[in-house]
């Protein structure tokens, strides 16, 4: 007899549901690729200087992101595997666009132009395709070439025993 019984929202129990929870009832206009829920998103900067900082080490002549201080503790924070991938990269972002700063270590070797450009170019584009915000701005910094050899002295046979 209780199974047909009217199903009423006006009990006590649903009464102390909080409102976020009832954000589920409401109908969507529709259904399809063409419909979005209501709601904001927000994307942290850390997150659009991490996509940045990635996509700048992926560019073939970049040794390294960051000044030498920073690059110093990353090389601490390598050795224990907590790697800042915001290393070298500093971010605005607003509600639509963003604008990234990149401090890059060259190779020796690498026409610094072209590998500045493509630094440029893979950050903006990675900033856009995953984040979705425009991108107003990429500088790049370079700050430093590497030598091959300048900080490989773990070969180095020492000259004292």
């Amino acid at each position: 007899m209780a199974e047909n019984a009217p199903v009423t929202t006006d009990t006590p129990a649903a009464r102390n549901v909080s409102q976020a929870a009832s954000r589920i009832n409401r109908p969507l206009g529709g259904r399809g690729p063409e419909a979005h829920a209501e709601g904001k998103t927000t994307i942290a900067d850390g997150v659009v200087a991490k996509v940045a900082g990635i996509a700048a080490r992926e560019v073939a002549g970049v040794y390294a992101l960051g000044g030498g201080g920073a690059r110093a503790f990353g090389a601490i924070r390598d050795a224990i595997n907590a790697t800042d991938l915001t290393q070298g990269v500093k971010v605005e972002v607003g509600e639509t666009q963003a604008a990234a700063d990149v401090t890059v270590v060259i190779e020796y070797g690498a026409q610094i132009q072209e590998v500045a450009d493509q630094v440029r170019d893979r950050v903006a584009g990675a900033i856009e395709r995953f984040v979705g915000l425009d991108v107003v701005e990429v500088n790049v910094d370079v700050n430093d070439v590497h030598v091959p050899g300048d900080d490989d002295h773990d070969d180095d046979e020492s000259r004292v025993h």
